[in-house]
């Protein structure tokens, strides 16, 4: 059956979890002081941070590596990589509407930076070291103003820009041993820049900070020390934007040495200076490469003693910062930046996590955590749709589903979890890692329950659980699968099944517990006894099965591969039934099924969700926006959600077409806006209450989820009693064929003593004469026979008149 593309429908995205660290200066909070602005994957998140809701800026098809907004907020601008020999466009679009102001592709592969004018007329942008150019195009015409390279020959990459605050047509570049003040000339189409006299010091720039009255720059360099530049504009003409001398270098400067042999001696930022914030009063906030974020003030450093000749090399850094506050944010601090009620501040890392500071406490509370790594599984609790778990290197987390927030984060450092499985009951969550250990913990706690060591030798691949939870099946990459009889103190092994030759990549338990299916890379896919511990069947193809699942009815079996085909199997003999493509261009990494076997959602490497009908086999839905290989999918219980993961770490939520509440998210309704207005941007600050309320949040998630996890467990306990009952009246059924089968049996013998019991059986014995009854009395009337039995006997009957009619005289 075929369908045409334009029936094919767009997923609604409800929202992501996480954020892409990796862009430097990515994260931005708007001028209106009520949004939070981040790129991650291939589109840009706009958060309001009161409500939570999200929308997100389409039109990047690849990742982000900068965002930048306008001075008051007008627009937003992103950046982004490329294959190699393929341009790397600039995408501007209107906050307000979410729609495409101007586009470009100027550069090569990569754009480094993007930045506007504070005129909010043009926007900047400097490519990678593929390109090493700086471009400069006028938003309202959509037309180049100019574009030259980046840096001197004797000079390396530009990597960062600094606009200029009151001077419009002004930004800085910065990079390797370059540092540059540009002056736009939109009439003759030009810009000229004028280097910054270093003299012989040598630095890599890796961020610039403007003051606001564009007397001075600091910028942080990797070497760890913080440079201080003159700008060297007119102070009595604040519209000449053309340096009245040349910008100079005033000094380098670090902190105060805490054990010194010298009065000169200085501590270096570890692992350098990655972001800048400039505070009044002198004071500068400066997040490093290890982690730190540290408030610090100003303090001149006038030697006591004058250095003599001959005494040394002399240390081009000087002491000049004093450390006042200080605290650690656990990675590399990629972005920083004052909210508007200039009390706290927004801070991201490279470890793809948010945090708000609170400046007078200067304390740290997580706001938004992600992978920073692939999800390799994804697993909803039966019957529950508010949570589900994701796994990944070094961690298994759980996630709400309302909030798009981590619930409970299990930490087992230095291994991969490539597996994980709720028990029916909720009461454990089973996980399988690389070092070929089984963990179960608690979902609720994270508390360790029981471990399986050496389960497998090469590491634990895929895991299936029975309803009842006893009986564990394992897949490893060696290809052998173990069944295990699972308790909480005891886990012993029952069986080893040593049939496929290649890695096991999925495993699952057919509904009725009785079967289970395996796929492997070595192209085998095999159905299991689970009882007997044997093989049924076993199906070949010209592929490395990757995924499978069994409908929920347990007669078919779906599988898919690097063919780039969904596979319908039917469990009874292994036969393959029919075969659909896909995808057009890459493997199929991820596939599940509907509880009600209505919908099929697949993943693979072409980064796009689809929702297939299971019985017709036609994509009906499409979610484009990852930005990365998907490797896991998985559908809700109730069916109204579709949660997909990639090898970034990013997590998509997904609306069902199921869902009554589906609408476009991609914009914000009436609703939301109309909302928005009534409501003014707050300027509450995020303050330690803030971290106190996200705590009640998650403790009020977990009850939840408890509570979901009790209901569904009472559910499950009136099943068993009902189970019981039906068992009760099938015995009591039993009981009553036995004895009037004796009854029958009696009157067949013809007993003396039996005669009143079995005229009373003859009575009950219903009589089966169409016409007239002939039954004689005292003898129960003759079985019908069935068409066969007459069918016999009649042949039977010719049979014999035929040999009387041939017998010889």
């Amino acid at each position: 059956m075929s369908i045409e593309m334009e029936d094919i429908k767009d997923l609604t995205l409800r929202s992501i979890i996480g954020y892409d660290g990796n862009a430097m200066k990515g994260l931005k909070v708007h001028p209106g002081g009520n949004h939070m602005i981040y790129p991650f994957g291939i589109k840009v998140a706009i958060v309001n941070m009161e409500t939570k809701i999200h929308r997100y800026l389409e039109g990047n098809t690849n990742v982000i590596t900068s965002v930048a907004v306008s001075k008051t907020g007008k627009y937003v601008a992103a950046g982004q990589v490329n294959h190699m020999g393929f341009k790397a466009p600039v995408f501007v679009w209107d906050f307000e509407t979410g729609e495409v102001k101007m586009t470009h592709e100027s550069h090569k592969v990569r754009v480094e930076n993007v930045a506007f004018s504070s005129c909010e007329r043009y926007i900047i942008s400097l490519g990678g070291k593929d390109d090493a150019n700086v471009c400069v195009f006028d938003i309202e015409t959509k037309d180049a103003i100019c574009g030259t390279f980046s840096s001197n020959k004797n000079a390396g990459d530009a990597v960062t820009l600094g606009p200029l605050n009151s001077h419009n047509l002004c930004f800085i570049s910065g990079g390797v041993y370059t540092l540059k003040v540009w002056t736009l000339d939109p009439a003759k189409r030009s810009a000229s820049g004028s280097d910054v006299q270093m003299g012989k010091i040598r630095r890599k720039v890796t961020c610039i900070e403007v003051t606001d009255d564009d007397y001075y720059a600091w910028c942080g360099t990797s070497t760890g020390d913080v440079m201080k530049v003159t700008l060297n504009f007119s102070k009595s003409d604040r519209h000449d934007n053309y340096p009245v001398a040349a910008p100079a270098l005033i000094g380098c400067f670090a902190k105060y040495a805490r054990y010194k042999k010298r009065e000169s001696d200085t501590d270096l930022w570890v692992s350098g200076v990655r972001s800048l914030v400039i505070l009044p009063n002198n004071r500068l906030i400066i997040g490093s490469g290890d982690g730190m974020v540290e408030l610090v003030g100003q303090k001149v450093f006038k030697p006591t003693h004058k250095i003599e000749k001959g005494a040394g090399i002399t240390n081009p850094t000087n002491p000049l910062f004093v450390v006042l506050k200080s605290v650690c944010v656990g990675g590399l601090v990629t972005s920083m930046q004052l909210m508007n009620d200039k009390k706290s501040l927004l801070v991201g890392t490279i470890k793809c996590e948010m945090l708000v500071i609170d400046l007078d406490s200067f304390v740290a509370h997580l706001y938004l955590t992600c992978h920073t790594t692939a999800v390799y599984d994804i697993a909803f609790p039966s019957d529950y749709s508010d949570v589900f778990a994701t796994a990944s290197k070094n961690d298994v987390r759980v996630w709400s589903v309302s909030k798009s927030r981590e619930l409970l984060r299990i930490t087992v450092p230095n291994f991969t979890c490539s597996s994980l499985i709720f028990t029916h009951d909720g009461k454990s969550i089973v996980t399988g890692w690389n070092d070929g250990t089984v963990r179960g913990f608690a979902p609720q706690s994270g508390k360790h329950i029981y471990t399986i060591t050496d389960a497998h030798n090469k590491g634990v691949s895929a895991l299936g659980l029975t309803k009842d939870g006893r009986t564990l099946m394992t897949g490893g990459q060696e290809g052998q699968i173990r069944i295990w009889c699972v308790r909480k103190d005891v886990q012993k092994l029952i069986a080893v099944l040593k049939e496929h030759k290649g890695p096991v990549s999925s495993l699952q338990i057919s509904p009725n517990d009785l079967e289970a299916a395996s796929a492997s890379t070595d192209g085998s896919c095999i159905i299991w006894d689970l009882v007997k511990c044997v093989r049924i069947a076993i199906m070949f193809s010209t592929t490395l099965f990757l995924c499978l699942r069994f409908h929920p009815s347990g007669c078919q079996l779906l599988t898919t591969g690097t063919n780039r085909q969904i596979g319908y199997w039917e469990t009874f003999d292994g036969a393959l039934i029919r075969e659909i493509e896909g995808s057009r261009s890459a493997a199929l990494n991820a596939l599940d099924i509907s509880s009600d076997g209505v919908y099929v959602a697949s993943g693979g490497n072409d980064q796009y969700v689809k929702l297939w009908l299971y019985k017709e086999g036609v994509p009906i839905y499409i979610g484009l926006g990852h930005g990365a290989v998907i490797t896991a999918v998985r559908i809700s219980p109730d069916g109204r959600t579709v949660v997909s993961a990639s090898a970034d770490g990013a997590i998509f939520i997904w609306r069902s077409p199921t869902d009554p509440d589906c609408r476009g998210l991609s914009t914000q309704s009436s609703e939301e806006k109309k909302s928005e207005k009534s409501h003014p941007p707050s300027r509450a600050s995020s303050k330690g209450s803030a971290g106190s309320r996200e705590e009640l949040d998650v403790k009020k998630e977990l009850a939840k989820a408890c509570k979901g996890m009790a209901d569904a467990k009472a559910k499950l306990e009136k099943l068993k009693l009902e189970r019981d009952e039906a068992e009760a009246d099938v015995a009591k059924a039993k009981v009553e064929i036995e004895q009037a089968t004796k009854l029958y049996e009696d009157h067949e013998l013809g007993g003396a003593g039996d005669a009143t019991v079995n005229a009373a059986a003859v009575e009950a014995i219903k009589c089966y004469c169409t016409g007239p009854c002939t039954c004689e009395k005292d003898y129960p009337p003759p079985t019908p026979k069935s068409a066969m039995e007459e069918k016999r006997e009649e042949i039977v009957t010719c049979a014999e008149k035929d040999a009387t009619l041939t017998k010889p005289e």
